[in-house]
């Protein structure tokens, strides 16, 4: 999942062309879907009040709301809309290994 997200995020990546950027775009919310789930049950298991919990939960709903974001026209719009969810997964990989689970 992090190579992925890597792809899109390191400085001096090589840009995508248009067709590995859907193809990148599309892995990376295929990513959310399979991450949130995991990182809601890991979150789930602590208190309501516990502050990992709650910061995971908040990552869960914003890596959804990206899901729903459609891009503008252009690469360079294209691409800064597929960073978005790359930070998502980056941040859902975090959240899922913070609670106990395993390295993605």
């Amino acid at each position: 999942m992090r190579a992925g997200a890597r792809r899109l995020l390191t400085e001096d990546a090589e840009l995508p062309s248009h067709d590995e950027l859907e193809t990148l775009t599309l892995r990376l919310r295929g990513h959310i879907m399979v991450a949130v789930p995991e990182v809601e049950t890991a979150a789930g298991k602590l208190p309501k009040d516990d502050v990992p919990r709650c910061c995971a939960l908040a990552c869960v709903g914003e890596a959804r709301m990206r899901l729903g974001l459609e891009p503008e026209p252009g690469l360079p719009a294209r691409i800064a809309h597929a960073q978005r969810p790359a930070r998502s997964v980056n941040a859902l990989c975090d959240h899922y290994e913070n609670l106990g689970g395993r390295h993605s």
